[in-house]
């Protein structure tokens, strides 16, 4: 019974991947997200680490490699009108403007995967979703690169005079970036007087394709996990993916992966990182209940006026 009367969070069960070094980290994730952690003795979790490093000791002699070269195919051709439809799209090209990219398809198995966990009710969803047969090239294409963004509901709130919040289910709700404006750019806004220009914060979604790096002979899942999981649970073992290459670690400053960009070695510098199929592999993987949690955005701004001396 919760005495202060507050609801009882929501639950999910996660599918952790144990067992690589540092420990902490897999620590820190059991203390600060799975619930009821603290009733738990550390030492249980410290033993099943330790099984699942002698599971990682093990694939590096068995497996060394393995994520090397992996082979990297054109689409088919029953995919090659959508993907120049994608090609064509603005919101693909400024998305992937950094760096060169590509579509391919790729085998899901030797794909280099840093996100330490799945939420397995997403992968639920993303479940209900496919049809109880094989997908069609079309099909998995959609799945895969969608032409067409849905997005989840936003709460918005104005919390102080210079500040709003935005609230989303969505862990890929985040902001993007600020952008000056022409007036000619706003419509639809009662203006007091004559405007010199809109500065805007904008916020919103990450584009939602299935993206990949190529860096250093090795393909990292940089987008896409749960979709990824999903279809691999399913069966299906190579799908398209947009492919971005990374021709030195410095580029990786533009992909948003911080734990790649701040820890290289441990998915470039291994002989056997970690991979999407580690997920299905029950020496390597722990089920946890994890409260689900929103995205919370707040974006204030500050207005300095003062007069200055003309020059």
């Amino acid at each position: 019974m919760n005495i202060r009367g507050a609801a009882e969070p929501i639950v999910d069960q996660h599918v952790f991947l144990i067992g690589r070094p540092p420990i902490t980290d897999f620590l820190t994730y059991i203390r600060n997200l799975a619930i009821d952690a603290r009733q738990r003795d550390e030492g249980l979790f410290v033993a099943e680490w330790r099984a699942a490093n002698d599971r990682v000791l093990e694939l590096e002699k068995t497996e060394g490699g393995l994520a090397d070269h992996p082979p990297i195919e054109p689409l088919p051709l029953e995919m090659h009108s959508l993907e120049q439809e994608i090609l064509a799209d603005p919101a693909v090209r400024q998305a992937f403007r950094m760096l060169p990219f590509r579509l391919a398809m790729v085998e899901l198995d030797r794909m280099v995967v840093f996100q330490k966990h799945i939420n397995l009710m997403y992968v639920d969803e993303i479940r209900r979703r496919l049809p109880d047969r094989d997908l069609t090239p079309e099909e998995l294409f959609r799945l895969c690169i969608p032409l067409e963004v849905h997005t989840t509901p936003v709460q918005v709130a104005q919390t102080a005079p210079n500040s709003y919040t935005f609230v989303s289910p969505s862990r890929d709700f985040r902001y993007h970036e600020p952008v000056l404006l022409d007036p000619s750019q706003v419509s639809g806004y009662d203006r007091m007087g004559p405007i010199t220009a809109f500065l805007g914060i904008v916020v919103g979604f990450g584009s939602n394709y299935l993206n990949a790096m190529h860096v250093e002979n090795r393909l990292i899942l940089t987008n896409g996990s749960h979709r990824a999981y999903a279809l691999r649970e399913r069966g299906v073992t190579h799908v398209p993916f947009i492919i971005q290459t990374v021709s030195r670690r410095d580029e990786l400053e533009f992909l948003g992966a911080d734990e790649v960009r701040h820890h290289p070695d441990r998915y470039l510098g291994t002989p056997r990182p970690p991979l999407l199929k580690d997920y299905f592999d029950d020496r390597l993987r722990k089920i946890l209940r994890v409260a689900r949690k929103h995205r919370m955005v707040t974006l204030s701004f500050a207005v300095d006026v003062s007069d200055i001396p003309a020059s």
